[in-house]
């Protein structure tokens, strides 16, 4: 049940994460920039989330244990 759980908040903490670079993306090209540039915004916001993520989960598993 356990392992479940982890796999499915991963999947979902990917999802999420992909959506924010894609919005990131888009609103980059929105914004005029080229889609090298676009790229790397939604890279970096992709990283980003992943990475909030990651110190969410070390955090509340510090306070929890």
């Amino acid at each position: 049940m356990a392992v479940a759980i982890v796999l499915l908040t991963t999947a979902l903490v990917i999802v999420v994460a992909l959506l924010a670079a894609a919005g990131a993306g888009k609103l980059a090209r929105m914004d005029g920039a080229t889609y090298p540039a676009a790229l790397t915004h939604a890279a970096t916001t992709f990283a980003t989330v992943i990475t909030l993520a990651a110190t969410v989960t070390a955090t509340l598993t510090a306070l929890l244990s």
